[in-house]
């Protein structure tokens, strides 16, 4: 039972690592991403510096705000933090719905591929089982069947 609950708690992610290296050719993912990793480390910074959390709660935050989670556990008390996590919502949330969408729609794509694959692979196999003389069997109701 072990080994399948291991395979259903990493597919997703091993599926996520996956979708975001086949996107990394691409300039605009890559961009996305940089802004995204700079988001994480600039939040965790500046919560450390101005709520004077761990680096850990720091990080914790940024990805909790950043999800739109919002556990409740932590929040900024200081005015500056405050001010600091207005302009973080609004301009984070906008870069990790488009980070999440190319990785999704990433791992939609491929996920579709694989279902038409195993689809065309059973629909050639059902052709090749069928009788070869099927074409010269008589339709009913054809009008020249005598």
């Amino acid at each position: 039972m072990s080994g399948s609950l291991s395979c259903v708690v990493m597919r997703p992610f091993k599926d996520f690592v996956e979708a975001v290296r086949a996107q990394m050719h691409d300039d605009a993912f890559r961009a996305t991403l940089f802004l995204f990793v700079g988001l994480l480390v600039t939040g965790t910074i500046a919560y450390s510096i101005l709520e004077g959390w761990s680096p850990l709660d720091s990080l914790y935050f940024s990805v909790v705000t950043l999800a739109t989670v919002g556990y409740g556990d932590l929040a900024p008390v200081t005015d500056l933090g405050k001010a600091f996590t207005i302009v973080y919502i609004l301009t984070g949330v906008g870069v990790l719905v488009v980070f999440a969408s190319r990785v999704v729609n990433t791992m939609v794509d491929r996920q579709s591929e694989v279902v038409r694959e195993r689809r065309e692979r059973r629909q050639a196999a059902r052709l090749t089982s069928e009788p070869a003389d099927m074409a010269s069997e008589e339709l009913p109701g054809d009008p020249t069947a005598l």
